[in-house]
């Protein structure tokens, strides 16, 4: 036991060696970041505004598969509902997790923090219009998950012990082997590298840094019980060791965790947001109005409606990840024999994302505009930082629920927890992409995946922002681009089993060889 008159003295030493971790890791991180968002988001001047390449990439893709598909997202939302209820599911059916449980885990992986920070950030940048952007975004995305995580499945390799392997890291060699193979693996090793580190970054430190911040700010802000040297560090190392508690049961032990997580901290978040709508249900068609005028006539937003577009599509993608092909890696575990079946499924992914949860905070955020989103707003309009999104939504919150910073800090952790152990499943994919399959190379993948967690509390949000979008983006030139050579392959599919359909080839599953959703044993009884 440290004798009372040495305690000051031992703790002013650890302050200052947890301060110096921190400092340190900020200053190695910090200048990668603008190094890489440099080349990554090359723009062109356009209407007043510098618009991102990528950007437009993602969004004519979108809009290309949904003229391709004739709107499928919209046609066929029955079926996918079917589908997700188990209807036409098997016990027997080769794969790992049930269509619910993909779905589940999917979502987890995108309904994190980009729908609370994110759009925080997003309505402070570019105003209250940048949410018309995020939801027609989230509409186009639709199509764009069908195509890649039918192609998940339809690509996915069954190895001998049950497990599945799957995603982009099966279909980009197919997609492209017609350049070479030498082609064929450098734009597959490219992909797998940067897909790895958004998962190191944007889905792990992102999560973890805003986590944080949220905690501080319900615990007393910067001068409060999180608020010394060191904490962040601590808090960081504790929230690392649940993660590793969880993911060690790979695949299995995630959807059964993100299966019970996801309707949770749905109930929590959307609860609260209902409560502040529909307690200013008078308010709610003039905040509609703000943000469908602010998409076409914004103020004090550089690049006027140009501007306010960009921001509202690049937030729209980092939520809802619409085609940088991490979610067919989840969903290719599903327990099917249709392909295309888990296309449908993954329907709902951007849907819950970002139309339903993202468009309920900037709803929330425009409604409240509290003094600080405004102060923000100009702090930001005159070249300043990029504020802790999670705080503006917060304090949107708080105007209308006095206790709502803990009930969000409950939220946010498990949103935060849930995209963390999703993520660790499609890095570890990448990893194993790159190093292959081993029990000790997983392992110790898991732990570096662990360390990531703690590095991310201790960073600048700013940075951990601008290096995820990065790496999202790297991510989704060559997902997209085999998506595009294997456009024929999902209209095949997708034909296939709507003829199934039709002729009754493909048919309900009566009730006792079903699988219930949310595990994967069978449904019992009447249940």
């Amino acid at each position: 036991m440290t004798p009372p008159m040495l305690t000051p003295m031992v703790e002013a030493a650890t302050d200052g060696w947890l301060a110096r971790v921190e400092d340190a890791v900020s200053s190695a991180f910090d200048p990668v970041a603008t190094a890489v968002s440099g080349v990554i988001f090359y723009s062109v001047p356009l209407g007043g505004a510098e618009f991102p390449l990528i950007v437009g990439w993602l969004v004519i893709a979108a809009t290309i598969f949904t003229i391709y598909f004739r709107g499928i997202q919209f046609r066929k939302l029955g079926v996918a509902l079917d589908l997700v209820r188990g209807k036409y599911s098997r016990h027997s059916d080769p794969g790992e997790i049930t269509h619910f449980q993909a779905l589940s885990s999917a979502v987890s992986g995108t309904v994190g923090l980009g729908n609370i920070a994110g759009v925080g950030a997003a309505v402070t940048l570019g105003g209250p219009g940048a949410t018309f952007w995020m939801i027609l975004a989230g509409l186009l995305g639709m199509c764009t998950k069908f195509v890649e995580c039918t192609l998940g499945v339809k690509y996915r390799e069954v190895h001998e012990d049950g497990t599945v392997s799957g995603g982009p890291f099966r279909y980009l060699p197919v997609a492209f082997e017609r350049f070479g193979p030498v082609v064929s693996k450098s734009f597959t090793g490219i992909f797998a590298v940067a897909l790895l580190l958004f998962g190191a970054i944007g889905g792990n430190m992102f999560q973890a840094n805003q986590t944080f911040a949220q905690a501080q700010e319900v615990t007393g802000g910067a001068d409060g019980l999180l608020g010394s040297s060191g904490s962040a560090l601590i808090f960081g190392i504790v929230m690392a060791l649940l993660v590793g508690a969880v993911i060690l049961g790979g695949v299995q032990s995630i959807g059964k965790v993100t299966s019970g997580l996801v309707p949770m901290m749905a109930f929590i978040y959307l609860g609260a947001c209902l409560l502040v709508i529909i307690g200013n249900i008078d308010h709610v068609g003039d905040a509609f109005a703000t943000i469908i005028t602010g998409a076409f006539n914004p103020e004090g937003v550089a690049g006027g409606a140009v501007g306010v577009l960009i921001i509202g599509f690049q937030r729209a993608a980092f939520s809802n990840e619409a085609g940088v092909g991490s979610a067919p890696i989840a969903h290719s575990a599903v327990k099917t024999r249709h392909p295309v079946s888990e296309g449908f499924v993954a329907l709902f992914e951007p849907f819950i994302d970002t139309v339903v949860i993202c468009t309920m905070t900037a709803l929330t955020i425009v409604i409240a505009d509290t003094a600080y989103y405004s102060e923000q707003r100009g702090i930001v309009a005159g070249g300043g930082d990029v504020p802790d999104g999670v705080v503006v939504t917060s304090d949107a919150f708080e105007s209308f629920l006095p206790q709502f910073p803990v009930i969000l800090a409950i939220a946010v952790a498990l949103f935060a927890f849930s995209t963390l152990i999703t993520w660790s499943y499609y890095t570890q994919k990448a990893w194993t992409a790159l190093v292959g399959r081993s029990p000790a190379k997983e392992l110790g993948f898991k732990i570096v995946f662990c360390c990531f967690t703690v590095i991310g509390t201790v960073i600048s949000f700013g940075s951990v922002l601008t290096f995820a979008d990065s790496m999202l983006f790297v991510c989704a030139i060559f997902n997209l681009l085999g998506c595009y050579l294997l456009l024929p392959v999902v209209r095949r599919e997708m034909r296939s089993f709507l003829d199934g359909l039709k002729s009754g080839e493909i048919s309900k599953v009566p009730k006792d060889e079903r699988t219930n959703p949310a595990s994967t044993l069978p449904i019992v009884g009447d249940e």
